[in-house]
């Protein structure tokens, strides 16, 4: 544990890995009607694992409606990850 992390706390954003990215897009399969584009992430370790990632999100079409949102996912011990909430900011 690095010394900017409290136990149980979160870690500071960072750039996606490809394991990250992998557990977006497991809980995100199926998800429509916005598409989010995850470029930074922080983490909490729990019974499992907290995901916050912030996300560029957008309209699909041709007009062009963009925001920013984070996106929180939560990776259980075993099992699947699973989307918990979506908040705009």
């Amino acid at each position: 544990m690095s010394v900017d992390t409290i136990a149980g706390g979160w870690t500071k954003y960072r750039k996606l890995t490809p394991e990250d990215r992998a557990v977006f897009d497991e809980a995100m399969a199926g998800f429509v009607g916005v598409i989010y584009d995850p470029y930074e992430v922080a983490t909490q370790v729990v019974a499992g694992t907290n995901y916050r990632y912030k996300c560029n999100a957008r309209l699909p079409g041709p007009e062009e409606c963009m925001w920013e949102a984070v996106v929180e996912i939560f990776q259980p011990l075993e099992g699947k990850p699973y989307l918990v909430n979506i908040n705009r900011v």
